[in-house]
């Protein structure tokens, strides 16, 4: 399967009368914009502004972030199975809005939305203070549940990144990468001497506003299954996951896996990169064992000789990840995870809620429990009241001058678990 990404990048955001990209400005049509995603069910009303790096804003609450992109080439839409048609994506050619990103707030859906400072300290936690950030705040209908909430802002942000994805369709990128894989047998052939490597997704589904979504299909119902790669880089995974900030996996985060990326700068070279398997996060024992079971299982049946295994979420998956790394040992298959930590404010305490000795070649993105000051800004763009209830906060936390006081787990991104997290704010 072949896929191009046409990356068409963006140097500012401006609000305009048309919708359009040129010479590198996305111009947005603010009344257009608002009016297409008013009509989504249970919003009451959608406002527009926008976030650039440097400048003294606050974001927060945040419910997802999403890259703008369209489809020119090939089978599928843009998020099947949710905005388009259900259809097997990952090849063709996709054309990306490369730099910008929507971004979604409003009130409060759970108590697990995050904080993203476009300057400061807080900056350099996140990487979408890096971004071109149309912020898209949308109020729900009042007497709305969290789930009806949730759904509806979750529209309201895809349908966001697909409008503005529509502007790149007839522009011509800066850049075209190409991502290509063989099948099983065609690249053990061609690489016979190279190590095969897959890579364990694990997807976010304990359920309770901690949900993601493969072609539509909520991931707590399926049981482990095969990917190509390109499928997750071209929308087939989305999050619908109110999971704590610092370690959840947004939408923009999805399309662009950093574990995808550099497995697939690898292929050919270093490791023979075979394909990704995605299972999921589900809370009853009998369903963490039929999963790592099937995961383990299907890691063989690929022959593989080593897999990365990346976590979403804490506590409870912890169980699911150490599953999943030691039945794949069991099964003669190498293993690399990559999670965060838990281990208090002094990180003297246990740091993950499950263990065990195989899982011996751990990448730690860091402690989620470490606190941080935030120094007030100049605006804030959503609801500022939320911080002292938000995981990461507590009673105090947001103080008079309009300082932060806060566990870095409150920060999108801060600790992701796939190393998009600090590691990528910084240029690494």
């Amino acid at each position: 399967m072949r896929l191009e990404l046409g990356n068409i990048f963006i140097k500012d955001i401006q609000f305009a009368a048309e919708t359009k990209v040129e010479n590198g400005v996305l111009y947005v049509n603010k009344d257009e914009m608002i009016k297409k995603l008013s009509t989504i069910e249970h919003i009451k009303s959608v406002d527009l502004d926008i976030a650039r790096p440097g400048e003294s804003v606050r974001i927060t609450p945040v419910k997802d972030v999403i890259e703008p992109r369209v489809k020119v080439e090939g089978p599928g839409g843009i998020f099947p199975g949710v905005i388009s048609k259900v259809d097997t994506v990952g090849s063709g050619r996709t054309h990306v809005l490369k730099g910008a990103a929507v971004v979604t707030t409003g009130k409060v859906v759970g108590f697990q939305e995050g904080i993203v400072d476009m300057t400061g300290p807080g900056a350099e936690y996140t990487p979408f203070s890096k971004t071109l950030n149309l912020v898209v705040i949308a109020e729900p209908e009042d007497g709305v549940d969290q789930p009806r909430h949730e759904e509806a802002l979750r529209m309201v942000g895809l349908n966001a990144g697909v409008y503005l994805g529509e502007a790149g369709r007839n522009v011509t990128p800066d850049e075209v990468k190409v991502y290509e894989t063989d099948t099983i047998f065609e690249g053990a052939a061609k690489y016979p001497n190279l190590p095969k490597v897959g890579y364990v997704y694990m997807l976010q589904t304990q359920g309770l506003l901690h949900d993601t979504y493969v072609y539509g299909v909520d991931a707590k119902k399926i049981v482990p299954t095969i990917l190509y790669p390109t499928e997750v880089m071209d929308g087939a995974v989305l999050s619908g996951n109110c999971v704590s900030s610092c370690d959840k996996n947004p939408t923009y985060v999805h399309c662009n896996n950093p574990m995808v990326e550099e497995l697939y700068a690898m292929h050919g070279k270093e490791i023979n990169f075979v394909g990704v398997i995605i299972t999921n996060e589900n809370v009853y024992l009998a369903d963490k064992e039929r999963s790592s079971n099937w995961t383990a299982k299907l890691c063989k049946f690929l022959g593989l000789d080593g897999a990365i295994v990346s976590q979403e979420g804490f506590g409870n998956p912890d169980t699911d990840l150490i599953m999943n790394c030691k039945k794949i040992e069991i099964e003669g298959v190498k293993t690399v995870i990559s999670t965060d930590e838990y281990a208090g404010r002094d990180g003297a305490s246990q740091s993950l809620a499950d263990a065990d000795v195989r899982a011996n070649a751990v990448v730690s993105n860091g402690n989620a429990n470490m606190v941080i000051v935030l120094p007030p800004m100049d605006k804030v763009i959503g609801h500022i009241q939320y911080i002292d209830t938000i995981a990461g906060g507590f009673d105090g936390a947001l103080r008079a001058d309009g300082s932060v006081e806060v566990e870095i787990q409150a920060i999108t991104g801060a600790t992701n678990e796939l190393g998009f997290g600090y590691l990528s704010a910084k240029g690494y």
